[in-house]
């Protein structure tokens, strides 16, 4: 009997208006740009931040989603602070920019840059 492989879930969920920000990024990006990488360096009062930068090498032990706009990396050093999160891109009045859902986190700082799991 052969072993059947189940598709293993993506590690974030993208909304709509993600997606769409990447592919606006995309268009964008430096020449060289192979996607954008979500990361999660130590900083912040809280101790760790959400971090997207533009990527010129993907890695082969970052997790890899597809999206209409192109690859979108996490990092694989971060990948078990994000399992089961939501990124999503807001924009109001007054700001703009990805704001995550992650039910890892524990905690956050006050000004909301950062958070502990």
């Amino acid at each position: 009997m052969a072993t059947k492989l189940r598709t293993r879930p993506a590690a974030i969920i993208l909304t709509s208006s993600a997606e769409a920000r990447i592919a606006g990024l995309m268009a964008q990006a430096p020449e060289g740009t192979v996607g954008v990488k979500l990361s999660t360096p130590r900083r912040g009062c809280s101790g760790l931040a959400y971090s997207v930068d533009y990527v010129a090498k993907s890695d082969p032990l970052d997790e890899r989603i597809e999206t209409p706009g192109g690859a979108f990396f996490v990092d694989a050093g971060s990948v078990l602070y994000l399992i089961g999160s939501t990124m999503d891109w807001v924009e109001d009045d007054f700001t703009a920019g990805f704001v995550f859902q992650n039910p890892n986190a524990k905690g956050a700082c006050g000004c909301g840059e950062s958070f502990t799991v």
